[in-house]
């Protein structure tokens, strides 16, 4: 048996427990889940220790007195037909209100939009009101027959993630833990003083595991408790009218609310973005990162690593986005779902180290009499292993509750055998990923800022309209390729690299990932045919020719 590269989550009262399973599965570090601390008994295994912090929410005291400096978002109603000249739109129709508010503090005829989805014009401020004990919207002048919408924002009053490890472990009655936006200088101050209180605090531990930073991704639920809109890479849950006012300073303009609710779609990954998307990401990415050093430089002088989760309130850090390895970030750990979300932790520059967090989660879902969680265990491993030989991972580990899967001896030998294969892997290769025989470029919209992330839609979870072309990441994340990500915006400044033998453009009509109207661009066209009639392969899967 090997030792080392191995993280163990542990829990309250399993010690002894935690103790035999660290030895059996090698385990060189261990770390607490949501809503678990870490005994002393463990703390005194002499393994490395990591500690997950939350920096925007488990700290109710504060954000309950400053309500209005909850995270935000834009939502869109339901399309209501109006039958005369008159018509109400209900605001939280097919929202879960236990998680979303309407913000009726800031002025609605500012920040809020109605909009004719018949025609698509605007309507203007003086033809509505919002009846705020109803959360309702009432509409007149309207045109009989056409259908009306209202854009609004709506404060996020449960964490999302918090939200769904409530609902899924069923926490009962525990408070729910309410999110905050550092976007606002007091709550900001708040959330850097309290930082520095808990490093004084927290002496033994080696590795802050940030969990993330401060804006999750889109994660909304219906009445319920449904996912309703999701997108791993959605800014939508990101706005605050402060925020808003000062892009419009920086850049010149003013965001509609439409820039976010995009008809329905909340500017999905998949859509052709666009220049208000761009310019949002820029500007949020710019926010972010700043704090987010500021977070990795106290870390430091705490004597401590700092440590990105790949995940949860991850939006704005981008990590294939220029500038990244500026943030003084040690390493990166993200959950292992496949080969391609194994490529997309473990290519991430700019980090001392990359860690997985494999499959299943010691979740009650998974870990229940009559199941067998090492079919999903082995099944994750195999996708994940052939990956690795590409671009190795520095580390593994698991997350969840280490008692559920304790009382599961099959999965308890699975790890045991995983852990031994992954540390075997490492030491015949060296840590060097094999050389690949071709350089394959993909070619979309978002080129590089997105590499390893095109065509998902949740982290990892297979969508039945997309696995077709995740397939083709899925496929040559463990290939004898080398595999980058260049956009079209690349190829139209700088040409193809010489370097490149093939370029593979895939997805449906009008997307981010064919392009959409960018093939009407004369340069485009001349320059791939050109890069063609020398010796290139151009691989088209789906619909890329379609305009």
């Amino acid at each position: 048996m090997s030792t080392g590269r191995f993280t163990l989550p542990s829990e309250e009262n399993f010690a002894e427990k935690t103790k035999e399973l660290a030895e059996l599965w090698g385990a060189d570090a261990i770390r607490n889940s949501d809503g678990t601390h870490l005994d002393e008994d463990v703390l005194a295994l002499g393994k490395k220790i990591y500690s997950a912090y939350f920096p925007t929410r488990a700290h109710n005291e504060w954000i309950t007195l400053h309500m209005d400096e909850t995270p935000q978002v834009y939502l869109l109603t339901d399309r209501i037909l109006a039958e005369s000249d008159a018509v109400d739109v209900p605001l939280m129709d097919g929202f879960f209100e236990e998680q979303l508010k309407p913000n009726r503090d800031a002025d609605p005829h500012r920040y809020w939009e109605v909009v004719d989805r018949t025609t698509g014009e605007v309507v203007p401020p003086e033809q509505w009101t919002l009846d705020a004990g109803e959360d309702t919207v009432h509409v007149t002048a309207a045109v009989p027959m056409h259908e009306y919408t209202v854009s609004f924002l709506a404060y996020i009053i449960w964490d999302p993630v918090e939200m769904y490890n409530h609902l899924t472990n069923d926490w009962g009655d525990k408070e729910h833990e309410i999110p905050f936006d550092i976007y606002h200088p007091a709550t900001r101050k708040f959330v850097f003083d309290t930082f520095a209180r808990w490093l004084k605090d927290s002496p033994q531990t080696d590795v802050v595991r940030f969990t993330t930073f401060f804006y999750q991704f889109t994660l909304l639920f219906d009445a319920k408790r449904r996912e309703k809109v999701v997108d791993w890479f959605g800014c939508a849950c990101t706005v605050s009218p402060r925020a808003l006012d000062d892009f419009e300073k920086e850049y010149g303009y003013r965001l509609r609310p439409e820039d976010f609710v995009d008809g329905g779609a909340y500017n999905s990954a998949w859509r052709v973005p666009r220049k208000a998307q761009r310019d949002w990401i820029d500007f949020l990415s710019g926010f972010v990162r700043k704090n987010v050093k500021q977070l990795a430089d106290m870390s430091h002088a705490a004597g401590k690593e700092a440590m990105m989760f790949l995940g949860d309130q991850w939006i704005g850090t981008e990590p294939y986005k220029d500038g990244f390895d500026e943030l003084g970030l040690d390493a990166v750990v993200g959950s292992i779902g496949d080969g391609t979300t194994t490529r997309m932790i473990a290519d991430i520059p700019g980090v001392k180290y990359t860690e997985g967090r494999f499959l299943p989660y010691f979740f009650p879902d998974t870990f229940y009499e009559g199941n067998d969680p090492s079919i999903e265990g082995l099944d994750n491993w195999r996708k994940a292993r052939r990956a690795i030989l590409r671009s190795p991972i520095s580390r593994m580990g698991y997350g969840g509750y280490l008692s559920l899967a304790a009382k599961f001896p099959k999965f308890v030998d699975t790890v045991t055998h995983i852990a031994d294969e992954f540390r075997d892997i490492h030491d015949r290769t060296n840590d060097v990923a094999a050389e690949g025989e071709l350089n394959v470029a993909i070619l979309n919209s978002w080129g590089r800022m997105r590499s390893w992330m095109a065509f998902t839609v949740a982290h990892a979870l297979p969508n039945k309209q997309t696995y077709s072309y995740y397939g083709i990441l899925e496929s040559l994340s463990g290939m004898r390729v080398n595999v980058r990500f260049v956009s079209f915006d690349d190829i139209l400044e700088h040409g193809v690299d010489p370097d490149v033998d093939v370029i593979i453009n895939g997805g449906p009509v009008d997307t981010a990932f064919t392009g959409g109207d960018v093939w009407a661009n004369p340069k485009l066209v001349e320059t791939l045919r050109a890069w063609v009639r020398d010796g290139g392969a151009l691989v088209g899967v789906g619909e890329p020719s379609s305009l």
